[in-house]
């Protein structure tokens, strides 16, 4: 099970790491579009070959439409994809100064808390998404340049948020054995050790 947990939340992961990459490439070429733009459209460049500027700009050099837009459905998406595997790693920030003095049993019983608000918080949030993509769907709300419906970055956010969930359930399961059984099975690291 901890095996075909771990293989969805990378999958999950990569797919993040895709997009969050090509959101970065894409503001990259934006940015140098808007350059470029800005350069031919000078005076300067105007004055000393217009032809050239023109048949440039002409080409469509200048940063891409939408891509404002495209940065902030990108990255809510790939959000959601890196939270499953950051909760069955254990890579949550967290600040240990008084749990490093507390004995194992306490620990043990403290991840398991942790775990149920998370799976709580999580499950809330994939609610909401669920009740926003709906609401958005009937409304037929697009985004201001691309015109694409809003709806369907909620979609794709409620996905991932779901397979959050569904680890987050998982970890809470583990974390129960973890404390009436008194041992770990995955530790403060999120390593399996069994």
């Amino acid at each position: 099970m901890h095996a075909f947990m771990m293989a969805a939340s990378r999958g999950l992961a990569m797919i993040g790491g895709i997009v969050l990459s090509v959101v970065i490439l894409m503001t990259c070429v934006s940015i140098l579009g808007r350059h470029f733009s800005s350069a031919l459209n000078s005076d300067m460049m105007q004055t000393v070959a217009p032809g050239v500027a023109t048949w440039l700009l002409g080409l469509g050099i200048g940063p891409i439409y939408g891509d404002y837009e495209l940065t902030e459905l990108g990255m809510g998406f790939a959000i959601f994809c890196f939270l499953p595997l950051c909760q069955i790693t254990s890579g949550h920030a967290r600040v240990d100064i008084f749990t490093a003095f507390l004995r194992d049993t306490t620990n043990r019983w403290l991840r398991l808390v942790i775990e149920v608000i998370f799976l709580a918080a999580i499950a809330l949030i994939a609610w909401r998404l669920s009740v926003g993509m709906t609401s958005r769907m009937r409304s037929g709300q697009t985004t201001y340049l691309l015109e694409w419906p809003v709806w369907w970055p909620y979609a794709a956010c409620m996905a991932a948020a779901s397979v959050a969930v569904i680890v987050a359930v998982y970890m809470v399961y583990v974390r129960m054995l973890e404390a009436f059984g008194g041992k770990d099975i995955i530790g403060e690291s999120g390593e399996g050790e069994h």
